[in-house]
């Protein structure tokens, strides 16, 4: 007998059953009844159930009809559930959804809706009998960062070595370089904005010199950078030679070259090699003193031991100093507000992700062999003193974080030390849970006869910044256990185009969990529009124009309102800046028929408005752009949940949250030769069509390497070229071959 499908069979027949029984229920419910899916969600008493939800299709609906469901079938007392939320507001909003819920329903009962910290804080105070404070400077940025202020400086104060550290990361090892196998070739610098420069000022070609420079400016070594060799070069093949580095005083050279432990370059670097051997010869063929560096001294950290000694014996002495004034175009180095507001946040999400020490040395150990780890080891060197001077000042105040707090719940909870009576734990926007949320929830449950169900949608995910990881839903049964995965595929809010060009757009990303979303919610007017102007400054113009056009439909009713109220519309940025793109009259204008905000991205999540503006769908090298280009210090990376490897994942995750905000239409805003790469995706797919007559070269070859630039074709000393305008960031340029051929093509 195939008992597998004996019980499908058994379980389909009990829910058909069930959903007949519990229809009055289920219809009371909401203000609207439950469609199938939501009522399938709620009936379903595994031990484990997790809802992956579409954007907009009901979610907290599901969980206060579950807790009715649970508690009228008698499954579960009213004080054994819990549902837990990220915020005060989201906590607030449940709970009152639910006392909605139950009045329909002739209910005298009410449950809980807690935060996970308000949950963690009762919990350690039923096993310690002392309920912990977390002091005020542990919660604001600005007292946090003082307090890590004070630590450091008394670290500082106590330890040479401390300070020497802090001081050398500070100023040399601020910027990250990148592996080994991904280097740039070099190129001969520029003077101008754009290019790399050194604490002294001078621009150089690679990150790598950054860094020897301002070693040697932080030790007040005499040195000249690319001083014409003193010797005549200049021949038909090469030009004049320029070594690296000079250092007059002693009248030595300094080549740092590209080189892995094998003595050769990256792959990409055709000819250097060849380069490498001609200066080397140069220098013994003048009998003219070199030394050199490599790239990888530089990733062993061997560097500095063999620099300091070839200095030291030449008579160069070492005269290190923090304070050295730096000139007015030299770079600015990270300062002490800078580092300690990246400890502060990397400390946060070592708690959050239950890091340990030993775990964090272990995540540098298995970074690619040529990837920086020196400057990751420095940081952790910073990072462990101040962070037992942090856990101490909590200590001496008999006070926790909101990260402790909810680890050392967990652990009273799986010691025994307090059993929560709850058998019914209901998670919402499980994508947002931290690896610490989830370790409470897990505890929670582990208790025989007790339900886990946790609602969230994957494709939402936009919080790793805050310690989200969304491998909680991705591989929800790997951690909790066998159960059921349940989809709400119907939405409420967009109507279908938008259903399907959104998910078409983010499932793209194979990490995605998938869905099919439907809906039958009718379609009023053009699911996207995209609208190009000349220049930034004609941004909030365009703005404008197009709410004029909504008010105008509105009052010769070809766009249809809604009884009662006015058209909502959501301004929605990617950086709160953005804001400036509304017209400052708008209210004067247009507040007789709409109702407009403006929000981030971000914090419209659970937010929806009759229409959609986004602002600034562009990409620059030098600005704020949608995708964001502008990477956290790779360093987090060590403390942060792992990100997926798709091109802008979350980025991407990003822009389905502010296309699924709409109800009816998003229009979309952008520059020409700056138009963003999701937004040129949205033509390729031929989702809509950028309006900008006049400019048929409106869409350009997208950069193969960044994925952000646009390639374009510039003038420069010998001649025309093609290259990606999303340069520094990115010094793509296509092969002569390939420039050719795209030549013909046109």
């Amino acid at each position: 007998m195939d008992w597998s499908a004996a019980w499908k069979s058994f379980n389909e027949r009990h829910t058909r059953d069930e959903l007949i029984a519990c229809e009055p229920l289920l219809s009371k419910v909401e203000k609207r009844p439950l469609n199938e899916e939501q009522a399938r969600a709620v009936i379903c008493f595994d031990n484990r159930v997790q809802v992956v939800a579409s954007a907009g299709s009901g979610k907290t609906s599901t969980m206060v009809a579950k807790a009715a469901y649970a508690i009228d079938r008698g499954f579960v007392e009213p004080n054994e559930v819990v549902m837990l939320a990220f915020n005060k507001d989201a906590a607030e909003e449940l709970a009152e959804r639910a006392r909605q819920s139950f009045e329909r329903l002739e209910m005298n009962v009410t449950v809980r809706a807690k935060t996970f910290h308000r949950l963690g804080l009762a919990i350690i105070g039923y096993a310690t009998k002392k309920k912990p404070r977390v002091p005020s400077w542990a919660v604001k940025q600005k007292d946090s960062l003082q307090r890590l202020a004070n630590i450091v400086d008394g670290l500082k104060d106590s330890s040479v070595a401390f300070r020497t550290r802090w001081d050398l990361f500070r100023l040399v090892f601020g910027r990250d370089i990148p592996a080994f196998r991904t280097m740039s070739k070099p190129a001969k610098p520029k003077a101008d904005a754009d290019t790399i420069r050194t604490l002294r000022g001078e621009p150089v070609k690679s990150l790598e010199e950054c860094m020897i420079a301002n070693w040697l400016f932080y030790n007040g070594v005499n040195y000249e950078y690319e001083r014409n060799y003193e010797h005549d070069t200049a021949t038909a093949e090469h030009s004049q030679y320029q070594p690296d580095f000079y250092y007059p005083d002693i009248g030595l050279y300094h080549e740092h070259f590209a080189l892995d432990e094998h003595g050769q370059p990256p792959a990409h670097f055709e000819g250097y090699l060849k380069g490498t051997v001609w200066k080397r010869k140069l220098h013994q063929e003048h009998r003219t003193q070199l030394i050199e560096t490599t790239s990888h001294q530089l990733r062993q950290n061997t560097w500095i031991e063999h620099l300091t000694y070839e200095l030291t014996r030449r008579g160069i002495v070492l005269d290190p100093n923090p304070d050295r004034p730096i000139p007015s175009n030299g770079q600015t180095p990270m300062n002490d507000q800078q580092l300690l507001s990246l400890l502060r946040v990397f400390i946060g999400h070592a708690k959050s992700n239950c890091l340990t020490p030993e775990a964090l040395v272990e995540r540098v150990e298995q970074m690619a062999q040529d990837a920086f780890k020196h400057r990751y080891r420095m940081f952790l060197d910073i990072l462990w003193p101040v962070m037992r001077g942090w856990n101490d000042a909590l200590a001496g105040e008999g006070g926790i974080d909101f990260e402790d707090m909810l680890n050392m719940a967990a652990d009273y909870v799986e010691q025994g030390r307090c059993s929560p009576r709850y058998r019914l734990v209901m998670a919402d926007e499980f994508q947002d849970a931290s690896q610490a949320r989830a370790r409470l929830c897990k505890a929670l449950v582990q208790q025989p006869g007790r339900f886990f169900f946790a609602v969230g949608d994957d494709w939402q995910s936009i919080n790793r910044f805050a310690g989200a990881d969304v491998s909680v839903m991705t591989e929800f049964v790997e951690r909790f256990g066998s159960g059921q995965v349940l989809k709400l595929e119907e939405t409420f809010r967009c109507p279908q185009a938008i259903c399907d060009i959104s998910s078409r757009f983010v499932v793209k990303n194979p990490a995605q969990i998938p869905k099919r979303v439907h809906s039958k919610t009718p379609a009023i007017g053009p699911a996207l529009r995209a609208i190009a102007v000349k220049k930034r400054d004609d941004l909030q113009g365009a703005v404008s124009r197009y709410l004029e056009e909504l008010v105008e439909g509105v009052v010769n009713g070809s766009i249809p309102g809604e009884k009662g109220r006015k058209l909502k519309v959501y301004v929605l940025g990617r950086y709160n800046k953005d804001a400036r793109f509304i017209p400052d009259d708008w209210r004067h204008r247009y507040g007789e028929h709409i109702e407009l905000s403006f929000l981030s991205i971000h914090r419209s999540k659970g937010a929806e408005a009759d229409y959609v503006i986004l602002p600034a769908m562009i990409s620059a090298a030098r600005s704020y752009s949608f995708p964001s280009i502008m990477a956290d210090d790779p360093i987090m990376n060590l403390a942060m949940a792992d990100g997926d490897s798709y091109p802008f994942g979350e980025e991407r995750r990003l822009f389905y949250v502010a296309l699924t905000r709409a109800r009816r239409s998003i229009a979309m805003f952008t520059i020409q030769g700056q138009i963003s790469v999701f937004l040129m995706e949205l033509v390729k797919d031929g989702a809509v069509t950028v309006e900008v007559p006049d400019d048929t070269r409106l869409i350009r070859k997208k950069c193969p390497r960044c994925h952000v630039g646009e390639v374009v074709s510039k003038k420069g000393p010998w001649g025309s070229f093609q290259s990606c305008n999303n340069y520094p960031s990115c010094d793509y340029k296509p092969s002569k071959r390939s420039a050719e051929v795209s030549r013909k093509g046109r």
